[in-house]
This record gives structure tokens, sequence and C-alpha cells, in this order.
């Protein structure tokens, strides 16, 4: 099976995605972090750093709720909308 490459929009709203969770893991330790959301913490590294754009949605559920954040707010923030500002702030 072919991937087919991601786009630059997908791209950089995995960087915005990974921007989030790095806001919102601030001091927390990775190690814990990663754990609480069910993943590795190489994983979270890659996120935290953009380097998986298009997380699989199990993986943002276990963060959001390992975070205390809102499944809405980091699709707000994934998408680019309004709620960028609501969901980081």
């Amino acid at each position: 099976m072919v991937r087919i490459p991601l786009s630059p929009a997908q791209i950089e709203a995995g960087r915005r995605l990974g921007a989030l969770v790095r806001q919102a893991r601030g001091c927390a330790e990775p190690n814990e972090v990663a754990a609480g959301a069910g993943i590795s913490p190489e994983t979270l590294r890659k996120i935290e750093a953009g380097r998986i754009a298009s997380p699989g949605f199990g993986t943002v559920v276990g963060l959001c709720d390992a975070l205390g954040l809102s499944v809405d707010d980091a699709v707000a923030v994934w998408r680019g909308g309004a709620e960028d500002d609501r969901a980081v702030g």
C-alpha cells in the first residue's frame, strides 16, 4: 500500500496540534503524560515536534484525557479555527 504524502496544510495542522500538546503538558514529565495517554514517550515527542502530523484518533483522545484538554478544542486547533486562542489560553 502506498501512502499519499501529506499536504502542506496537513503538516501545518500537525504543528499546531503539537504546539497545543506541548503547551498543555507544561512541566509535566513526558514519560508520565505518555503513559497516561497510552503511547510511548517517543510518540509524544514526535507529536509535540509536529513530526506526526496526523496522529490516530485514539492517540489524540488519549492525549486529551491525559492533559485535561477538550477533544473539541484539539480539533479546532488542528483545523486552525478561531478557537485556537481559547484552546491554548
